[in-house]
């Protein structure tokens, strides 16, 4: 296939992506059957395909060298490799433009004190959440990034901590309802799919 993505690297964030004695970069190439040059005076990491990469293969290296990027370690960055997993950047300058002190306050409201705000979000929706630069990174499911992100735009547009917390218990609490509702429509279909001895 022909593949050529660049992905710009933060100066400070080139040798996480690098590793000791190239050991990240020669994981993510191992795991996603990819090339990776990287460019340390610009900061560019060229991702090639090799003869036999596929599309979601080269697809999943980008995302992790963009997670890299955003501030993720490479441990949780390897998420993405999960076909169901994926990376959400938000960008906090669509918000406030790029005045250092508002992104700074949003970033505050974020992780909050002693970084709780960010935990309790992770934990409540089992996502992992960087925020680094003028960027928030998510990193999860399709159905858990969802409410992760509408809590952290709700703390953008000024909710309460307390009001998102809320919010996100809510919706755990109906996942897990619809969860069971789908285990009891499945367990009746079975039942249905397999019939008693007695009938």
């Amino acid at each position: 296939m022909s593949f050529h993505q660049i992905v710009k690297v933060p100066d400070d964030r080139v040798g996480v992506i690098i590793g000791k004695d190239g050991r990240v970069k020669d994981e993510i190439e191992h795991k996603c059957n990819v090339l990776i040059q990287i460019d340390s005076e610009s900061g560019n990491a060229i991702i090639s395909p090799r003869d036999s990469t596929s599309i979601e293969q080269a697809f999943k290296a980008v995302e992790i060298v963009s997670a890299i990027s955003r501030g993720f370690s490479p441990e949780r960055s390897y998420r993405l490799l999960a076909e169901d997993v994926i990376l959400q950047i938000v960008d906090l300058t669509e918000y406030v433009g790029r005045s250092h002190n508002q992104i700074a306050r949003l970033k505050g409201r974020i992780i909050g004190q002693g970084g709780k705000s960010r935990k309790t979000i992770e934990d409540l929706t089992g996502t992992n959440i960087s925020i680094y630069g003028h960027t928030v990174g998510i990193i999860g499911t399709f159905e858990d990034i969802k409410p992760a992100s509408d809590a952290i735009l709700q703390l953008i547009k000024g909710s309460s901590h307390k009001t998102v917390y809320n919010f996100l218990q809510e919706k755990r609490r109906q996942a897990k309802i619809d969860k069971l509702h789908l285990w009891e429509d499945e367990g009746l279909k079975r039942g249905k799919d397999y019939p008693s001895e007695m009938d």
